[in-house]
């Protein structure tokens, strides 16, 4: 989102389509921002040339005769590894070619001006962004003036980046401003991020159906011609928007390869019967939402739907049957919601606007967050679907004597031992003085409005502190699949979870009495006469605790440091009544 006098200007960076939305205060009304050819989605591609470079529908009209020079789907390596599987399994669909940079980021190669060069998807992605921008300045007939460095690479003064549902939500909420929106629970049907993966997979499922049939019927296989494979792929998402409103639709390429021409066709229901699985799992997905969420299906009001992927018959209908029938909301195209909802956001967040509806809507973290503490124990400081901005704090304390630094270790994730989530970051806290074990620290967590967590530690006697920061788009941050498969993980692991809680609890309980135990031997044995039995008892009973926890323990049951835990205890009792 960003703002002018006057003006505020939402964009959608999509992974395919991307589109431009303006707030005029003397309209007091939205506007979706047509491009140069008159439409008002544009795509999300970057094409290169001998002697030039095209973005959007240029860059689209030429992938079919230079499938090699022409970047799509690059929002998808965004935030990527070379080495991660995704990327490997999408690097065989791309005509482009892609290979690992610096830090195994993955760099898209093309041939720009007789030269090869190495992009990577950020540069792409602020290409086309540079051309949104332009489209907006065409249609105000004025230029705009970057004043903030987050969006100097496009020349876009960034004001909040919020996430798609939430921009859709919006628009809604807008569109049906005479609704009393605080007392309305909306469903944005986001499969935004499942619908837009399920856009892709549709079409590549039938792309690979055609492909079967090219192989079937001429004897030939396109796999190793970009050209063919490109132009296949074209028809293929061409065919899958027919299908959204006809019953059946042909797919045809004209001397697609050797002058070989291909002509196919495919019904909607067949179209439906090879994508039904990835139909099943935008329902999950929904259903997951609102079971995070704590609701019943009964206590949502609106179904909105957003992404061009909504507009498929069979996810209307099993969506509407989801809902028991509900009619579901498609008065915003929904092409344009995202675009819609962020230029309001963006007419709210610069205050000079008089006649903006102020609608609130609460972003939530998808996982909880927290540090390792001893034991590999995961303390969770933020729990997870807590609403942002947040800050919250937390006293830790530390394990050892004289003790004077602290590695904080920020994970994100449900499982109970620490190793088992996923490590966002780390860092050092030191100069502190050395004091006993159980010196306090302090450890504050901060996730602004736009999503990025800020991790800090303090000593207080000091003032000594340090800090992190890791923003949503880091390498390391987690897929929106990635924390699913996390969120299942927890639960399916959930009893032994329980366990390790339980025996690290018991182990963590026997090193203190431990440390307790060495503190009054030791000043007891300072002041005053101590009997022979009872002080040899305490003693022998230390170094069988010591002894079992300094071992490799981990195949030893919880009973068995119950019982230490026990005799120490004892022990000690009986060391300190005498």
């Amino acid at each position: 989102m960003a703002k002018e006098e006057g003006l505020a200007i939402g964009i959608d960076l999509g992974t395919t389509y991307s589109c431009v939305a303006v707030w005029q205060e003397q309209h007091c009304r939205v506007e979706i921002i047509h491009n140069d050819q008159g439409n008002n989605t544009t795509p999300s591609s970057v094409a290169f040339t001998d002697h030039e470079r095209l973005i959007g529908d240029a860059a689209k009209n030429q992938a079919a005769t230079d499938p090699e020079n022409t970047i799509f789907d690059a929002k998808r390596l965004i935030g990527r590894k070379y080495s991660e599987h995704n990327v490997q399994k999408d690097k065989m669909l791309w005509p482009f070619k892609v290979v690992a940079g610096a830090n195994d980021k993955p760099m898209i190669v093309v041939k720009y001006k007789g030269q090869e060069k190495q992009l990577c998807a950020e540069e792409v992605s602020s290409m086309i962004l540079v051309k949104l921008r332009d489209i907006a300045e065409a249609f105000l007939e004025k230029p705009r003036k970057p004043t903030m460095d987050a969006g100097a690479i496009a020349g876009l003064n960034v004001i909040r980046i919020i996430n798609e549902p939430a921009a859709a939500a919006i628009a809604y909420g807008l569109d049906k401003r005479s609704l009393d929106i605080d007392q309305q629970t909306k469903v944005d049907i986001d499969t935004i991020n499942s619908l837009s993966s399920i856009s892709r997979k549709n079409i590549l499922r039938v792309y690979f159906t055609q492909d079967r049939e090219i192989k079937r019927k001429n004897k030939v296989d396109i796999s190793g011609n970009p050209r063919a494979l490109r132009r296949l792929r074209t028809a293929c998402e061409r065919a899958k928007r027919t299908l959204s409103s006809a019953v059946t639709t042909k797919v045809d390429v004209d001397a697609i390869f050797q002058g070989i021409d291909f002509n196919s066709s495919i019904s909607r229901v067949r179209f439906e019967e090879i994508n039904m699985e990835l139909f099943e799992e935008c329902i999950e997905t929904v259903e997951k939402c609102l079971t995070d969420a704590k609701m019943d299906k009964s206590s949502v009001h609106d179904v909105v739907l957003v992404g061009g992927s909504s507009r498929i018959p069979k996810v209307q209908q099993l969506l509407q049957a989801f809902f028991n029938g509900k009619d579901l909301c498609k008065s915003i195209n929904p092409d344009e919601a995202v675009a819609y909802g962020a230029a309001v956001k963006a007419a709210l967040l610069s205050k000079c606007f008089k006649n903006v509806p102020d609608l609130v809507l609460l972003d939530v973290t998808p996982l909880s967050l927290g540090v390792s503490v001893k034991g590999d124990l995961m303390s969770v400081v933020v729990p997870r679907n807590t609403s942002i901005p947040r800050k919250m704090k937390q006293e830790f304390r530390t394990s050892v004597d004289n003790q004077s630094l602290a590695r904080i270790m920020v994970y994100e994730g449900e499982r109970t031992r620490a190793s088992d989530n996923n490590l966002l970051g780390s860092f050092v806290l030191s100069g502190f003085p050395p004091a006993p074990r159980g010196h306090p620290l302090y450890v504050s967590f901060s996730i602004d409005e736009n999503g990025i967590l800020s991790v800090s530690a303090e000593e207080k006697t000091t003032v000594n502190k340090n800090e992190i920061t890791i923003i949503n788009d880091n390498k390391d941050r987690l897929s929106a699949k990635e924390i699913e498969r996390m969120i299942q993980e927890a639960k399916f692991y959930e009893a032994e979870d329980r366990e390790f809680l339980k025996k690290a609890n018991t182990k963590y309980d026997l090193d203190d009495c431990v440390y307790r135990s060495r503190n009054v031997l030791k000043k007891v044995c300072i002041r005053s006469i101590v009997r022979p039995k009872e002080k040899e008892d305490l003693r022998s009973a230390i170094n069988r605790a010591t002894d079992l926890l300094d071992e490799e323990n981990e195949q030893y049951d919880i009973a068995v440091f119950e019982a230490c835990l026990k005799e120490l205890e004892s022990s000690l009792e009986r060391f300190e009544s005498w």
